[in-house]
C-alpha cells in the first residue's frame, strides 16, 4: 500500500502542483494509500452560500438539485460549487484505516463528522437519498477518503448525529468569536438569524458579558421573532445587510452613536462588506466568516472611506472549535431545540 503526501496532493489531478482545495479536480477513486482513511457517507452539510445558490438555480426543485449536486462532483471528484467556491462537511462512518493514519483511537465503525471543507474532500455519490430542503443537508449512499491532515470529530453519544452535524458544520464561526470579543465590548452580528449566527450571538453574550453589547443584524420579522424569544442578544436591528447606510444608521441608533468592537460577518449573501466595515470602529474588528465575502470590496472599501480597521478572514478551523460549539448545544436549552426542530 502506497503512502501518500500529507496535505492529499497525490489526489489532485488538474492543475498540478497546487493543493487539493484549490484543483479543479480530484482523483476520487476509493482505494485508500496507506496514510489515509475511507469513510462511508451518511449526509453531506452543504455550507450555506452554496445550498442557497443551488436552490435558487435550481428553483427549490429537489430532482434538479440532485442533479447539479451529482454533476458537480462527478466533473471535480469533490463537492465545491464552481459559483461560490465552497463546500461544507460530512458525517459517515468509518470503513477503513490506512495503517500509517496518524490517529490510533480513531477504530473502524466509528461515526465521524469531517470538519476540513469537502472543497478538499475526495467523493464519490452513488445516490443522492433525499435533500432537506431547509437544513442545507443532503442523505446520500457515498464514499469519501481524508488525508492524514485531515481534522474531524467523533460524533458524541449525547446528541444525535444530525444535531451535531448541523453544529459543527458552522463550528470555527462561535469558536473565533470566543477568542476575539472582550469583556465589555459591542458587538455586531450580522446575519444573526441563521444557525452560525444564533452560536455566535450566545457566544458573544458570554463573551461581552453584562457590560457588553450584542447588537444582532437580521432581515426578516421572523429571524427578530426567532432571536427576541432565545434572548441571546441586547438589541435587534432589522434591516438589508446589503445596504450599508441603512445598517450604519441603524447600528448608531442602538449603540449611543458609536460604531461597534468588533462585527461577525456570517450571512450567505454577497455585497455586506461595507455594512460590516462602516459599522465598525477604527482599530476595530471585522470577521469576515460568510463564504459570500469579496477580499477585493473589503479591501477596497475600507480604503475608500478610511477606516483602519483589523479585518480577518474566517477560518473554519479554530482549536478546540468542535467541543467549543457542542458545548453551547449542550448549556442552551433553548438553542439545542431550534436545532433539534430544525434538524432532527
Amino acid at each position: 500500500m502506497r503512502k501518500g503526501n500529507k496535505f492529499g496532493v497525490h489526489r489532485v489531478i488538474e492543475p498540478a502542483g497546487v493543493l487539493p482545495q484549490a484543483a479543479q479536480k480530484l482523483d476520487n477513486a476509493m482505494e485508500i494509500y496507506s496514510n489515509e482513511i475511507l469513510i462511508d457517507v451518511l449526509t453531506l452539510n452543504i455550507d450555506s452560500a452554496s445550498f442557497t445558490q443551488v436552490k435558487k438555480a435550481c428553483n427549490n426543485d429537489k430532482n434538479q438539485m440532485k442533479e447539479m449536486i451529482l454533476g458537480i462532483v462527478s466533473e471535480r471528484g469533490k463537492m465545491q460549487n464552481p459559483v461560490t467556491g465552497s463546500g461544507g462537511m460530512l458525517i459517515g462512518k468509518v470503513k477503513e484505516i490506512g495503517p500509517d493514519f496518524p490517529d490510533k483511537n480513531l477504530k473502524v465503525g466509528d461515526k465521524i463528522a469531517t470538519l476540513v471543507s469537502l472543497t478538499l474532500t475526495p467523493l464519490k455519490i452513488n445516490q443522492i437519498k433525499d435533500i432537506k430542503i431547509d437544513a442545507d443537508q443532503v442523505d446520500v449512499d457515498a464514499q469519501a477518503i481524508l488525508f492524514e491532515s485531515g481534522i474531524y470529530s467523533v460524533i458524541p453519544n449525547d446528541m444525535p448525529e444530525k444535531l451535531a452535524l448541523a453544529a459543527l458544520d458552522v463550528a470555527g464561526a462561535p469558536a473565533q468569536v470566543a477568542k476575539l470579543v472582550k469583556e465589555g465590548n459591542s458587538v455586531a452580528i450580522v446575519g444573526a438569524g441563521g444557525k452560525s449566527g444564533i452560536l455566535c450571538c450566545y457566544q458573544a453574550m458570554k463573551n461581552a458579558g453584562p457590560n457588553g453589547k450584542v447588537i444582532a443584524i437580521v432581515r426578516g420579522e421572523k429571524h427578530k421573532q426567532d432571536l427576541l424569544d432565545l434572548g441571546v442578544t441586547t438589541d435587534i436591528v432589522l434591516a438589508d445587510a446589503t445596504n450599508g447606510i441603512d445598517v450604519y444608521e441603524k447600528v448608531l441608533a442602538v449603540n449611543n452613536g458609536e460604531q461597534v468592537d468588533v462585527t461577525i460577518n456570517v450571512v450567505n449573501v454577497p455585497n455586506t462588506e461595507m455594512s460590516c466595515i462602516l459599522i465598525t470602529k477604527e482599530t476595530g474588528i471585522v470577521y469576515f466568516f460568510s463564504m459570500a465575502t469579496s477580499f477585493t470590496k473589503a479591501a477596497l472599501g475600507a480604503e475608500g472611506i478610511g477606516n483602519d480597521v483589523t479585518m480577518l478572514i474566517g477560518n473554519g478551523y479554530s482549536k478546540n472549535h468542535d467541543l467549543i460549539t457542542l458545548d453551547i448545544l449542550r448549556e442552551s436549552a433553548v438553542i439545542r431545540k431550534v436545532f433539534e426542530d430544525k434538524y432532527l
